[in-house]
């Protein structure tokens, strides 16, 4: 890794760098002063090319576009994303600068103490983020690497700040494998993010949620997640090390569950049951303290009423009178000492009953999150959890489509939902859209927002465009599906070049009639053009493979040849991970995966290995195939 950039360097002739602040996987980041802001400070992260052949033009041009998008977030508890530029063959993205200390540092504080988080900070750290996520979430936007280490605390406010996007770094990953094979990339932290994610490299608006879940289980309990999560059995064991409500125990095991269909599949719906908690009664009881701090135990007491009450005999009746024989001799005087006794006695009684029977002060109502996407302002008001919307809901959002490159996006839609990805395209250029997952059909509006013809409520749309301008790629769920999963693929072509307009002929004078008779011709017999052999289509043999019971792989062996396919079923579950290998081939095998419904599995045509997480039970169909003749060992794995 090349060395730090010394402080006190200028890039761009206008960021001066102060001093470095992180050091990660994919680079550092350094605190600078922006001379083009009046000084103002800013983060700049430095994005080291893994290659070791810097940055190319065509890469550059990539990040730019990605990065348009993460330009677009506007949150107070985001950092706001500035500019990005290439020096020296290094990549920068320069953004917002926090003053915060991050979730991990304040946690080995109180570690040190002998503390953890309270279960009312960790709900209140809830109800802080959910609105962030969800601001991102509707942008399409994941951000993949949730944990205490990238969440800043800000010391001017308290609210807690989400900072260095995963996304960030897959872009990042995906533009330096330019030219090269095309593979998966996964980023996220190990134990925070779930298992497809580190796996296949796909993440989902869940996949930020599972993140945000582990991290509050980090806080209460003060463990890796290494130590709570048994790989072999798949479960989790936290409980035992915090004490928390059933009901936020409850919501976090949910939002942890292994299979992603088990969890919560959006922001509202885990606020809602965040919201729909009640308080608790009583204060959660903090990790044991300093042995000086044991026998302050009354810290934090509900307030008992019975240490203010007044005892009704301290005033049921007047100070004694000093005696006066003329006064107690005096009737008048008697009769309105009585009713002065009487009335005091009176108050004082009134007074000792409402000090009894006044009611223990109320604790503060946790606020409960909005489900709005716009952050709360530095001093939320408490606004009670919103239901589901029922009011039809769309989102706009911005498609950068590069010629002759696919671009692929995931989502998921409500039965309220439409999402409108936007793109510029050019007359003649040759739009290929389609859409893999059920329950979401696409419509084509053109610049004027009119649907094309052919182009209204289906999967798969091609064909060139009519003009130049803005185009809108409009996604709606299917009628009576509350929730759908989509993953759209678009691509522009280029159109194709204009065809040369034919010479024109030249004009032949007209020739004078000839007034011998012409001889007849002998006709010449036409040859008949001898067809091409069609080749037969290849002979597809199928088997069903069956793992043993008790174990979770099988081996297979066969030969293919251009002429024969052989094709294996396999049951599997949705959640289960299937993985596909070769280790032993004697000529140019390749693998082909389809799902249940014998659609081609993305990225799963034409290879040597294939591994994913499964989204539907049934039958999946794996082909063998080879140009020529040849053997092979398939090693097929599901767990």
């Amino acid at each position: 890794m090349p060395s730090p950039i010394p402080a006190g360097t200028t890039l761009q002739s206008r960021y001066r760098l102060l001093q470095p602040l992180g050091q990660g996987g994919f680079g550092r980041t350094y605190l600078a002063e922006d001379r083009g802001r009046f000084n103002e400070l800013c983060a700049i992260k430095e994005f080291e090319p893994q290659q070791g052949n810097g940055m190319t033009e065509k890469s550059l041009q990539l990040f730019q576009r990605e990065a348009e998008i993460l330009y677009a977030i506007n949150h107070p508890q985001v950092p706001k994303f500035q500019a990005i530029f290439e020096e020296n063959q290094r990549l920068f993205l320069v953004q917002d600068y926090i003053d915060g200390t991050s979730y991990r540092d304040l946690l080995n504080q109180r570690l040190a103490q002998g503390m953890t988080f309270s279960e009312a900070e960790v709900r209140q750290f809830l109800q802080q983020l959910l609105p962030v996520l969800a601001h991102l979430h509707s942008k399409g936007i994941i951000h993949r690497d949730i944990s205490p280490d990238n969440i800043l605390q800000r010391h001017s406010d308290q609210l807690p700040i989400l900072i260095d996007f995963g996304v960030v770094k897959e872009v990042f990953t995906r533009v330096q494998m330019l030219g090269m094979p095309t593979q998966a990339t996964s980023v996220g932290k190990l134990g925070y993010a779930p298992s497809e994610q580190i796996q296949s490299g796909r993440a989902y608006p869940s996949s930020d949620l599972y993140a945000l879940a582990v991290t509050a289980i980090v806080l209460l309990t003060g463990r890796e997640p290494q130590e709570l999560f048994d790989d072999v059995n798949l479960t989790w064991d936290w409980e035992s090390y915090a004490r928390v409500s059933p009901g936020l125990a409850q919501m976090l095991n949910r939002a942890i569950s292994y299979r992603p269909g088990d969890r919560y599949q959006s922001v509202s719906e885990m606020a809602q049951s965040l919201g729909a908690m009640t308080a608790p009664q009583a204060p959660p009881r903090p990790a044991p303290a300093p042995p000086s701090q044991v026998k302050t135990v009354a810290v934090g007491r509900a307030y008992q009423p019975t240490q203010v009450t007044t005892p009704p005999r301290t005033v049921s009746a007047p100070p004694p009178l000093a005696p006066a024989e003329s006064v107690w001799e005096n009737p008048w005087a008697v009769a309105l000492i009585g009713g002065a006794l009487a009335l005091l006695a009176g108050l004082g009684g009134w007074l000792a009953v409402t000090l009894l029977n006044r009611p223990a002060p109320e604790t503060t109502p946790t606020p409960e999150i909005t489900l709005e996407p716009q952050a709360p302002e530095s001093t939320p008001t408490p606004e009670p959890v919103k239901p589901a919307p029922t009011e039809p809901v769309e989102y706009t959002q911005a498609l950068p489509v590069a010629l002759d490159q696919d671009r692929t996006v995931s989502g998921s839609l409500r039965s309220n939902e439409t999402v409108n990805y936007q793109f510029q395209g050019e007359a003649n250029q040759l739009l290929k859209a389609g859409l893999t997952g059920e329950g979401v059909l696409l419509t084509l509006l053109d610049p004027q927002g009119t649907p094309l013809e052919s182009g209204q409520r289906v999967l798969n749309w091609q064909g060139p465009l009519p003009a130049s301008g803005q185009y809108t790629l409009q996604l709606r769920p299917v009628q009576g599906l509350e929730q759908s999963d989509y993953q759209l693929q678009v691509s522009l072509q280029s159109p194709p070049p204009p065809e040369p307009e034919p010479a024109p002929e030249p004009v032949q004078p007209t020739p004078l009639p000839d007034l011998t008779p012409a001889p007849t011709p002998t006709p010449v017999p036409t040859p008949t053009p001898t067809p091409e052999p069609v080749k037969p289509a290849p002979t597809v043999r199928e088997q069903r493979v069956q793992i043993p019971a008790g174990q979770t792989s099988v081996q297979v062996t066969g030969q293919v040849s251009e002429e024969r396919v052989q094709r294996y079923v396999v049951n599997a579950r949705a959640g289960q991970t299937m993985a596909l290998e070769l280790p032993n081939v004697t000529g140019p095998v390749t693998l082909d995966v389809r799902g249940p419904g014998g659609e081609l599995i993305p990225d799963a045509s034409r290879v040597l290995s294939w591994q994913g997480l499964l989204g539907r039970d049934g039958d999946y169909w794996i082909d063998v195939r080879s140009p020529r003749s040849s053997q092979y060992v398939l090693k097929v794995t599901v767990n």
